[in-house]
């Protein structure tokens, strides 16, 4: 193969996700999981690193200088520095968010990097060497010019709710799995649920999460036995959660302000030369 710089084309085969949603939704939970081990120079190259990976879901071999270029030029100072974006590629290997593979030209001389990013781990650990090649510094251009690139065609075995992470309370499991009893189903439905409790500053909570989920669900179940509109289960379920944890977070937060935790402040404006006072949550003057 005759590699031309920037044909990211070329390593389509290489990517681990269906399309551009997937990938970021293992972003989401690799973040939740690391987003503390990182600076905050490093989450800036990280992330400017997955908008890289857009194009090819997952796949990225542009140059590091390429990325500090986007990263900088906006501001017109050096707020990233080539050695804080090579700390952020080495934590991420070890990690085991993205692996790293070397490339060369065709004289024999190193290019760009190519970067990989795996699949959020569920109930196994992440795999460092998804391109099933011996070594991880390799050359992508030594192969045989007549070898076909196919795509991967087969699908991953399911497992069923036994095989369910530990990560995912056991009532919700034994809930879920009366409906889809697929480990892979039963763990996406609880993401989901940890990202919208995300959202509400919420997801310490796993009592109330798991709570709020178990209710959710029901309401879901209701749904699909009594009627045939339900045609994206999950959405369904993330609509009905979404408005559970906005009705809690009002509540709580009505409830510090009767109890004096929160007070309101009047907002102080003139009228006809008079200063007045309007209390917002009271709606009096």
């Amino acid at each position: 193969m005759n590699l031309k710089s920037g044909n990211i084309e070329i390593f389509e085969q290489y990517s681990q996700f269906k399309n551009l949603e997937e990938f970021n939704h293992h972003m989401e939970m690799w973040l939740l999981d690391h987003k503390k081990d990182f600076s905050k120079g490093e989450l800036i190259g990280l992330k400017r690193l997955v908008r890289f990976s857009a194009k090819i879901p997952g796949v990225c071999n542009a140059k590091i200088g390429t990325i500090l270029k986007a990263i900088n030029q906006p501001y017109k100072e050096n707020i990233l520095s080539r050695s804080t974006f090579k700390r952020m590629i080495l934590k991420g290997k070890q990690m085991g968010i993205f692996t790293v593979y070397e490339t060369e030209r065709s004289n024999g001389s190193q290019s760009s990097n190519l970067y990989v990013f795996n699949r959020f781990p569920t109930s196994e650990p992440p795999k460092q060497e998804s391109m099933s090649l011996p070594k991880e510094t390799i050359n992508l251009l030594k192969t045989k010019k007549d070898q076909k690139i196919n795509k991967r065609k087969e699908e991953p075995s399911k497992l069923d709710y036994t095989y369910v992470s530990n990560r995912v309370p056991q009532p919700f499991v034994e809930l879920v799995k009366c409906i889809f009893p697929d480990a892979k189903v039963i763990e996406e439905y609880w993401r989901m649920a940890h990202i919208i409790a995300y959202g509400y500053e919420l997801d310490h909570e796993t009592d109330l999460i798991v709570n709020l989920a178990i209710q959710s669900f029901k309401q879901l179940i209701r749904k699909l036995k009594w009627t045939k509109t339900v045609k994206k289960p999950i959405a369904y379920f993330c609509g009905i959660l979404k408005e559970k944890f906005f009705q809690y977070y009002e509540e709580r937060l009505n409830d510090r302000h009767e109890t004096g935790l929160i007070r309101s402040k009047p907002i102080c404006f003139e009228f006809n030369g008079e200063v007045m006072e309007w209390d917002w949550l009271n709606s009096s003057m």
